[in-house]
């Protein structure tokens, strides 16, 4: 946030109206706000500070991309296309003007970067600290809904990338929490250079903005999603709520970076339990005929299939290399 040396226009100062119109200049959008059309997809997310988010040490412009995603997230699961976004910003006393351009800066360059047509902000007096309030819209071609098959067993699970490593890289950032409130110059802070991927993961997350059409190129349309960011075993319990089948989840087939087994063994964590239970990673989990195996595999490398949906009475299960199989529940 601005310190107490760098330039600071209060709200009282400026009023609301002003301060939307400021944020709005230069932005290429104008403050429109969106309406559900015939067909259209809507999803909702609220992150709030202490809850979601630490600004100790996530910078502003980061939350502003990352809060963009974790709702565009949603969209991308259930195979549509952003269309507009609506922010409304809970902002207490100790935020000034300049903090939300830093925090707006990282929502506009989110919306540009996933080709958001409609962009609309208010802003509200909290008490609690920032709340960030995001609804967006979906849209999808009638042909393409209509082409989408029904789930069946033997459906493949594919996840679109590694997991555990945002996870890991929050405890990074909650062990070193001390020296960065204590740190009042640059020069202070701690390195946290061999930490640079997880740490990544978890601040700056990315979802890709071609997901629709690299699926759609190949002929490919999933027969569900979910988004994954409160850990995988989550992620494949709401696939199997919302199909009505089980699923089986491979541990083997499970992608996980070499930072994340190293952080893992640093604190000594499971680092199953990160992939399985940890947040934040922002990753797509779709199911696909299992007759588009071989295309999906040569085709949209970046995806892993993990597992493939069985049976109602078979429940979610974990199977390990040996065979055996672990109930999965999401903590």
């Amino acid at each position: 946030m601005a310190d107490k040396d760098s330039k600071r226009t209060e709200f009282s100062q400026i009023g609301r109206a002003a301060a939307v119109e400021a944020l709005f200049k230069d932005s290429g959008f104008e403050n429109r706000p969106a309406s559900l059309g015939k067909g259209d997809f809507f999803t909702h997310k609220v992150m709030s500070e202490g809850v979601d988010f630490d600004l100790v040490y996530n910078p502003l412009r980061h939350l502003g991309y990352k809060a963009v995603l974790n709702v565009l997230g949603e969209v991308y699961a259930a195979f549509y296309r952003p269309k507009a976004i609506s922010v409304v910003l809970g902002i207490s006393a100790r935020f000034c003007l300049e903090d939300v351009a830093e925090l707006w800066a990282g929502v506009v360059a989110a919306a540009k970067e996933h080709s958001v047509e409609s962009l609309s902000l208010d802003l509200n007096p909290s008490v609690n600290g920032l709340s960030i309030s995001l609804g967006a819209f979906g849209s999808q071609k009638k042909k393409v809904l209509d082409s989408r098959p029904a789930a069946k067993s033997m459906d493949l699970i594919c996840l679109s990338g590694n997991v555990g490593a945002a996870y890991m890289g929050q405890h990074v950032l909650e062990r070193e929490k001390a020296s960065f409130v204590a740190a009042s110059s640059e020069d202070k802070q701690p390195d946290l250079s061999k930490y640079k991927y997880i740490l990544a993961q978890y601040l700056c997350p990315e979802v890709q903005a071609n997901t629709i059409d690299r699926f759609l190129e190949q002929g490919i349309v999933p027969s569900a999603g979910a988004f994954v960011t409160k850990g995988l075993a989550e992620a494949v319990k709401k696939l199997s709520a919302a199909t009505g089948l089980g699923a089986k989840v491979y541990v083997d087939k499970i992608p996980i970076s070499s930072h994340t087994f190293d952080m893992a063994e640093e604190i000594n964590m499971d680092v199953f339990t990160a992939a399985m239970n940890g947040g934040d990673d922002y990753r797509l989990l779709f199911t696909v005929p299992i007759e588009k195996h071989e295309l999906l595999s040569k085709e949209i490398q970046t995806y892993d299939i993990i597992g493939h949906l069985c049976r109602p009475d078979v429940g979610c299960q974990l199977v390990t290399p040996e065979g055996a199989e672990i109930e999965i529940k999401a903590l």
